[in-house]
């Protein structure tokens, strides 16, 4: 049954369908990869929502899933271009899952940060995107984004 729940969850993901992303998660998701850290809750699932609404061209293809009904695994890979430097990223992701009451409550993405800097930032990110300055200050943007996001989103949704 946990092997459907990750297909789907990957299905949606290649239909930039956040909404039916997100019901795989439990409401206590903790979230963990090398460009936003550890999000936590409706942190967790407002990421998926501000990748799925600001992805252009993402393409996602995703492999090799195996699950038991306490956890589980996935390959995926994603290909899209970063548009601070219209550079194209193909993005290697091994993750895991942990499952409670039917849901996700723990998702791990694991990827080289550095082959991923490489590929988005050039010459600059192969200098610097295997060093922990590197990962602090990714991870300080894009929970920044995420921030302006959710604030974005609250505005709507009381307006």
């Amino acid at each position: 049954m946990m092997q459907e729940t990750i297909e789907s969850f990957y299905k949606a993901f290649q239909e930039k369908d956040a909404e039916t992303m997100v019901t795989h998660y439990h409401d206590a998701i903790v979230f963990k990869d090398p460009a936003f850290g550890t999000l936590k809750g409706e942190q967790a699932k407002d990421m998926w929502r501000m990748l799925c609404q600001n992805a252009a061209d993402l393409k996602i293809e995703y492999s090799q899933i195996y699950s038991s009904e306490k956890e589980g695994t996935a390959h995926w890979e994603a290909h899209y271009t970063f548009r601070q430097t219209n550079r194209k990223i193909h993005n290697i992701i091994e993750a895991s899952f942990v499952f409670q009451d039917g849901k996700i409550i723990q998702h791990s993405d694991n990827f080289s940060l550095h082959n991923w800097a490489k590929q988005a930032l050039g010459f600059k990110g192969w200098l610097l995107g295997g060093t922990s300055f590197f990962k602090s200050n990714l991870q300080k943007q894009t929970n920044h984004l995420l921030a302006k996001f959710e604030a974005a989103s609250k505005e709507k949704n009381d307006g």
